[in-house]
């Protein structure tokens, strides 16, 4: 009878702990920004690949990146939707195609050094 007791207890918590984890609102320093040298040139100049990752259980079907004095000599995949709008801002967004914790973006340019992408606004869709 205590083994039962336990194992519904375990059940129990464990159920707690996914639908707190699912009602808890994600936030924009939920996502994360990686970089690494793909070991490419590119007219002469390094590749990055860009990584923006979650672990969160919500859905950012828009991010907003700060693009101020981005340059690169590849172009951009466009299947990314990267949109740069102002010169300042750079917006990642896919609604069919959603950053999760199962799918970064990922995309890569080309320039003599990494640039500081800084995640400045999200659009957070929880299921």
């Amino acid at each position: 009878m205590a083994a039962m007791n336990n194992k519904i207890i375990s059940i129990i918590l464990l159920f707690l702990a996914l639908a707190f984890q699912c009602y808890s609102q994600c936030q924009l320093s939920d996502l994360k920004i990686e970089q690494e040298r793909t070991g490419v040139k590119v007219k002469n100049k390094q590749e990055w690949r860009v990584f923006i990752i979650t672990d969160c259980i919500c859905n950012f079907p828009l991010v907003a990146l700060n693009c101020s004095g981005f340059q690169t000599v590849e172009p951009i995949d466009p299947s990314l939707k990267i949109v740069h709008s102002t010169g300042k801002f750079c917006l990642i967004a896919d609604g069919n195609n959603p950053i999760t914790r199962f799918r970064p973006a990922t995309f890569r340019y080309a320039w003599d050094s990494s640039f500081p992408f800084d995640i400045v606004g999200v659009e957070i869709y929880c299921p």
